[in-house]
């Protein structure tokens, strides 16, 4: 039985933990009586646990007389307390829970990934010498061992961390010489808390006492500085000091005589703080627009949770709904939560959101400092800023009576974490929405067909947005049949003619294009024509991708980098062929077929730093590049009226991964980036390159036609059973040794088995993953399909109960509940 934060207070508790573990449950721990007044649900403790010490929350109460006894063993002592104050809400505690509950993970792990990182500090341990140790390292001279060389070091360098040995020594080396030596009695091995990497900055300032004299007799320089003061009311110590041109003896002096203060204010990293001041212009709605508007401040007037699709085609004005219903609960005293699904997107929208909210706004996402992204935390906490925009994790933001969240394009495969700990975002929004009794709307112009399901069943209100702003139409499609561009050139070629043509007509008008490949890097992949053995990566079962600009051959998986080898690794042939392009080739045949044209790259090589993608998106907005070549990264939200023309490379990589997603993802794509032109006074035209022109996502997506893609792809989907007309866990076991990943899913794949008794379920597997070894670990994938998510759990559940009875290893499984990709 969990008891209030008062109760708590009163007298000395056990408390429940959540520990940042991949471990689906909590720990009891007991709180000594002098931290009983400071400890509630929320507060952040460091606990011990096994040989660690971790930061844990607290997340309940236990009471020995009605609750269940600790699980395991004997009840530790909590080490220290965190916090004076939750850092975590209590709605923000019931959303994590739900969050690992549903997607079966660890409660700690998604409490960690709520909060802004770099927030915890972390606990080391440091390795010392005892005197014994100390006697011992003054007899070597020169080390041989690492026993020895750790020994050296201490003595000279003193109490050193464990991980410095690590990383100069090697991990497995390191651990193991300190594990003898401190059992040898030379070393001791203690836990250390170190500075949390995000916190408070805090700078020297001035400002007139209270105590100055009407009329003080001071020197000049002493004049002076008053003088500044007054004028400005508190400064920054060293912008004072620049400012009147001293040195800070005059400003101690003043101190001194209580004429001054000097004091620590903090310092607000803000991340709007290069971006050119906003301007908000007026924009007259159109009868749709107004239509579906009036039905969600409705919504929000009555103040009961209500979730929306909203399926606008692009360039129909979604975001100034948006925009419109977060003021409306703005200006009611509610707040307002908008996501984004990339970084490159945030930018873009908090601009127009603080041209309307000003300083109200507060934007999160891991392209951020770890101190802007605390400060940005902490300003939300304090309630300074009631409107919120971000990424996936921002869902997690601390707002406080939540009127309205916005999911723009909730189709976007990027809410979705893939790793632990696993969530969708849009999904957890829905929650949160739900729970705060607040509004949720769901944007796009391609929903998921889940999402487009659920508003068909009457789980979420469908609203449309049919046109385009003032009528514009769509842009014209065309597909071309590059079979007939290969016969008409006797060989592979990049542009077709359509293309080529339309390129240089689109130019000669001054207008711009896009051209999309989904696809980074120079070439594919590396063929030897003698052997036929293509250049792998020694970690991943992929080929590794040619970068030309680094010249090195590079796995998109796990980053490995190897030279560009003169002959075939395999048989020494001299004849290798570089093999399919990528953007970085596509960029270079533009700039060599249109020397005159300005062309600009954007993909993940070329945006790696902070503010390279908004510099390249503004100088295209502002005209002063002609052309863009990028991935799907293009393909997202951006509006650039002058834009007419799109290219669309190739898509049939995508098409054919082995996912059954495969073709709702292509048909996205391809309507996305296609209604990146002809967004302005010009219209607008698309054309796509294909080797697969009959396949139906593409001539759905020609005709931007959702509703009979729709229908076509969900004839597929049940007639094989997946979503959304089924539930679908994924559950990878991924270890380096492929026998003990099988014998441990084969484990699972048996209790999974006898806990579907009913047979509800439809059980795949083991088998190797399409992706069957990343990051030098094999992966086996067990899927299993049920009718819904409730035979689902219960299945899963179970399973993963019994099979730690059996003492399968389920620390090397990942259980993914409605993943999004199979690979």
């Amino acid at each position: 039985m969990h008891k209030t934060a008062a109760e708590l207070s009163e007298k000395p508790k056990l408390i429940e933990v959540a520990l940042p573990l991949p471990l689906r449950q909590t720990f009891t721990y007991s709180l000594p009586a002098k931290m009983t007044r400071t400890v509630r649900p929320g507060i952040r403790v460091l606990v011990p646990f096994g040989t660690r010490q971790l930061t844990g929350y607290v997340v309940g109460t236990v009471d020995p007389e009605t609750d269940s006894a600790p699980r395991f063993g004997n009840i530790r002592d909590v080490v220290s307390v965190a916090d004076e104050e939750p850092l975590i809400t209590e709605e923000i505690l019931k959303l994590t829970r739900w969050t690992a509950d549903y997607y079966a993970g660890s409660w700690g792990e998604v409490l960690r990934a709520s909060l802004p990182a770099g927030i915890n500090a972390n606990v080391g341990k440091i390795v010392g010498l005892t005197e014994l140790g100390r006697a011992e390292a003054t007899s070597i001279v020169t080390p041989k061992t690492t026993k020895q060389f750790i020994l050296v070091h201490l003595a000279v360098h003193g109490p050193t961390p464990l991980k410095s040995l690590e990383k100069s020594l090697g991990k497995a080396s390191a651990i193991r010489a300190v594990r003898e030596l401190s059992g040898a009695g030379v070393v001791t091995i203690e836990h250390a808390k170190q500075r949390a990497e995000a916190s408070q900055k805090k700078r020297l300032a001035v400002r007139i006492a209270a105590s100055l004299p009407d009329s003080a007799d001071l020197p000049e320089i002493q004049a002076r500085v008053i003088g500044i003061l007054k004028d400005s009311g508190e400064m920054l110590l060293a912008e004072l000091i620049e400012d009147a041109g001293i040195s800070a003896s005059p400003v101690k002096t003043l101190e001194k005589k209580g004429f001054v203060e000097i004091f620590e204010k903090e310092i607000l990293r803000d991340p709007f703080r290069q971006s050119a001041p906003p301007s908000h212009k007026a924009i007259t709605l159109t009868p749709d627009q107004e239509s579906v508007l009036a039905r969600i401040c409705r919504a929000e007037d009555e103040g009961k949770y209500a979730a929306f699709l909203l399926h606008g085609v692009t360039g129909s004005g979604k975001t100034e709904i948006y925009i419109r219903a977060m003021d409306h609960a703005r200006t009611h005293g509610r707040a307002a939560l908008m996501l984004v699904p990339e970084i490159a997107l945030t930018p873009v929208f908090s601009r127009r959101l603080r041209a309307v909210f000003g300083s109200d706004v507060a934007i999160l996402h891991s392209n951020l400092s770890p101190g802007e992204r605390f400060d940005e935390w902490r300003r939300i906490r304090r309630g300074d800023a009631r409107v919120v925009i971000g990424t996936r994790s921002a869902v997690f933001a601390p707002l406080e009576n939540i009127g309205i969240v916005v999911v723009d394009e909730e189709h976007d495969s990027s809410y979705r974490q893939n790793e632990a700990p696993f969530y969708n975002g849009r999904d957890v929004a829905v929650v949160r929405a739900r729970f705060a009794d607040a509004v949720v709307v769901l944007g796009s112009a391609t929903p998921a067909l889940e999402t487009f399901r659920n508003s068909k069943i009457g789980k979420y209100e469908y609203l449309e947005l049919a046109n385009r702003i003032g009528n514009r139409p769509l842009a014209s499609a065309e597909i071309v049949d590059m079979r007939n561009e290969f016969r008409a050139a006797g060989r592979d070629v990049v542009f077709s003619k359509t293309l080529t043509d339309a390129i240089v007509e689109t130019h000669s008008k001054g207008e711009q294009s896009i051209i999309l490949l989904n696809r980074r890097g120079f070439s594919q992949f590396v063929l030897c024509r003698s052997c036929g053995e293509t250049i792998r990566c020694r970690n991943c079962d992929i080929t590794l991708t040619y970068h030309r600009r680094d010249s090195k051959m590079i796995c998109h998986y796990c980053n490995h980098r190897e030279r560009v080898p003169d002959v075939c690794p395999s048989c020494d042939g001299k004849y290798l062929y570089f093999v399919g392009e990528g953007t970085e080739q596509v960029e270079d045949q533009l700039r060599m077929k249109f020397s005159d044209l300005r062309i600009a790259r954007v993909d993940r090589d070329t945006t790696a730093r902070r503010q390279d993608m908004e510099t390249v998106l503004d100088s295209f907005s502002a005209g002063e590049i002609d052309m863009l070549v990028g991935t799907q990264m293009l393909a997202k939200g951006h509006d650039f009226p002058n834009v007419t023309l799109v290219g669309v490379i190739s898509v049939d990589a995508g098409l054919a991964m082995p996912d059954f997603r495969s073709a709702e993802r292509t048909f996205q794509l391809l309507t996305q980036v296609a209604g990146r032109a002809g967004r302005g006074d010009l219209s607008g035209r698309v054309i796509i390159q294909t080797y697969y022109p009959n396949h139906y996502a593409l001539r759905h997506a020609n005709t931007q036609d959702y509703s009979s893609f729709y229908l076509e792809e969900t004839a597929f989907r049940q007639r094989l059973g997946y979503p959304p007309f089924s539930a679908l866990a994924s559950i990878l076991f991924k270890h380096q040794n492929y026998a003990y990943a099988f014998d441990n899913a084969q484990i699972l794949r048996d209790e999974l088995a006898k806990a579907d008794r009913e047979r509800r379920c439809r059980i795949l597997g083991p088998a190797p993953a399409p992706l069957s070894r990343l990051k030098n670990e094999f992966r086996l994938q067990i899927l299993v399909k049920a009718p819904g998510r409730t035979a689902l759990r219960e299945t899963i559940d179970l399973a993963l109960a019994g099979a730690q009875e059996r003492f399968c290893d389920l620390r090397i499984a990942n259980v993914e509940i409605d993943p999004l990709s199979l690979l």
